[in-house]
């Protein structure tokens, strides 16, 4: 799946209403200057990685935000068994469609951690419907993953019952900037990023965990999913998640 990329910065635009060019011949000046897409969004560039200091005169911002985190299931196992090549093509193929699927919807590709993705929907890209943006992503990176891995995978025993994603969402306020002195990391933190890990962790290969935050602000789409109460590592009390 490939999105259509701006032909400027929407987070720029939708920040501080300044058209800054990405594409095209407009943008080669500011290429000069090291203003690019940005590796997170290339719908963003890297204006918007520097406005904490430049703009906003912080460090950190808090912002209503949603998190997503991906995590490709039964990877080390595979890693066992399978050839290099295979299995390169499949974190290859894990990286590659959650990357799409994110900026398709306008979400941040934060982090990426070993055989997991960290996304971040909100900011700097504003959306009202930021929950259901990152269900949306949540259920294309499920779906593109599924048919990328089949194919990959095709002549190899058993690989269809051990590949797959576990994807966790929490939404609420986080705090989002440059965290750290000696190695600056942009990215965000709070008991939403935590929580949002932690129903990753739980979620069984080809599920979607979602919080009660998040099936609040997507109940169209979530109305129907099963419930279940969960102890998560870290967390005192148990956590209600709806599979979506």
């Amino acid at each position: 799946m490939t999105g259509q990329r701006s032909i400027i910065c929407k987070g720029c635009w939708q920040q501080m209403r300044v058209p800054i060019p990405l594409r095209g011949p407009l943008s080669i000046p500011f290429r000069v200057f090291g203003v690019r897409p940005s590796p997170m969004n290339p719908n963003t560039c890297t204006i918007c990685e520097l406005m904490f200091k430049r703009v906003m005169k912080a460090r950190k911002v808090s912002v209503n935000a949603t998190i997503l985190f991906a995590d490709l299931r039964g990877y080390t196992a595979l890693s066992q068994t399978l050839p290099e090549e295979q299995v390169s093509e499949l974190l290859d193929a894990f990286y590659d469609e959650c990357a799409s699927a994110i900026w398709a919807n306008d979400g941040l590709l934060n982090k990426t951690i070993g055989d997991a993705v960290m996304a971040v929907f909100n900011f700097p890209i504003r959306h009202d419907g930021h929950a259901a943006n990152a269900l949306l992503a949540a259920r294309q990176i499920q779906q593109q993953f599924g048919l990328r891995a089949a194919s990959i995978a095709a002549g190899s025993e058993n690989v269809g019952a051990v590949v797959g994603i576990g994807i966790g969402i929490d939404s609420g306020m986080v705090s989002f900037g440059e965290f750290g002195r000696s190695h600056r990391d942009l990215t965000a933190i709070g008991n939403v990023v935590n929580l949002a890990a932690r129903a990753q962790s739980v979620a069984e290969r080809g599920q979607i965990l979602v919080t009660q935050s998040v099936r609040n602000q997507t109940n169209a789409a979530t109305d129907q999913a099963p419930a279940r109460s969960y102890d998560l590592k870290g967390i005192d009390q148990p956590v209600l998640l709806f599979s979506a």
